[in-house]
């Protein structure tokens, strides 16, 4: 992914400082732990990795919109979303160990936490920990309508979150591509359940997803631009097959015209600096 680094902690300073000037208004902070395990238990110690860098974003950054993945693929050595039990993940276990995720991402100073692992009822049984933890004020966006898509490779590899092989995919819990109706059901009971945003990911194939939402749903709509989306146009820019700032501020425009409220993007910092650009 062109552009895109892992940062260690000491890289955020520069990062936060350039992130903070360009006046972008909110970030999404994924980890990657030093050691994995079945339980994915870095994801919910209280010095973990994403922990500790909300906490010095929040020092660096006070008026910054800090958001938080709430998963558990990165920390595990299988690389599912949750607890694998004889082949297959265990929701309940799961939604157990979520909880302690959000609560910690909390703690930490997150303002929003997000859960990504599209487990049956995450949503509600993350709602009741953070409010019994007395943190009703952190919201949650929740990756309602996550499709099991080939679009996720590039972030999976830099991640190392990929299923390894012998442990099955995630068309056990993530949508199935071909399904639209079922993601209205997904958006509707997270919504039920105390979601406060409700996403759409990936954003540029699903596009008529988002606008069903955005139809029928009257909370925020975010739209994930992932990371295979923002890779193919770098790619097809550096042959020159394309133009890169005409290609993304279309795609972006389309998602946005598509009905999505906040819009989450590798393009970000480009997006800034070319929107600026053109009014100066």
């Amino acid at each position: 992914m062109p552009g895109i680094s892992r940062l260690s902690l000491a890289d955020l300073h520069a990062e936060i400082k350039e992130i903070v000037e360009l006046n972008i208004p909110g970030i999404l902070v994924f980890g990657l732990p030093n050691r994995k395990d079945p339980m994915g238990s870095e994801a919910y110690l209280e010095m973990g990795i994403v922990q500790r860098a909300v906490g010095l974003i929040r020092k660096l950054a006070p008026e910054l919109v800090i958001a938080t993945d709430v998963c558990l693929c990165q920390y595990t050595d299988h690389g599912h979303c949750g607890v694998l039990r004889g082949g297959s993940v265990d929701n309940d276990a799961t939604l157990r160990l979520l909880s302690e995720v959000a609560v910690s991402h909390a703690k930490a100073g997150a303002d929003i936490v997000c859960p990504s692992g599209m487990m049956d009822g995450q949503v509600g049984a993350i709602r009741n920990a953070l409010d019994t933890k007395l943190f009703q004020d952190t919201a949650i966006m929740s990756y309602s309508a996550k499709y099991a898509s080939s679009f996720y490779g590039p972030f999976r590899e830099a991640a190392e979150s990929a299923p390894f092989w012998g442990c099955g995919d995630r068309l056990g819990y993530q949508m199935n591509l071909a399904n639209r109706r079922e993601a209205m059901r997904e958006i509707d009971l997270d919504l039920r359940e105390g979601a406060d945003i409700v996403m759409v990911k990936p954003a540029l194939s699903y596009l008529d997803v988002i606008r069903d939402a955005r139809l029928q749903f009257r909370a925020p709509i975010a739209a994930y631009n992932v990371s295979g989306e923002y890779a193919m146009i770098k790619a097809a820019a550096a042959n020159n097959w394309i133009n890169e700032r005409a290609v993304v501020l279309e795609v972006l425009t389309s998602i946005k015209r598509a009905g999505a409220d906040i819009i989450i993007s590798y393009f970000a910092k480009d997006v800034v600096r070319w929107l600026h650009e053109t009014n100066t």
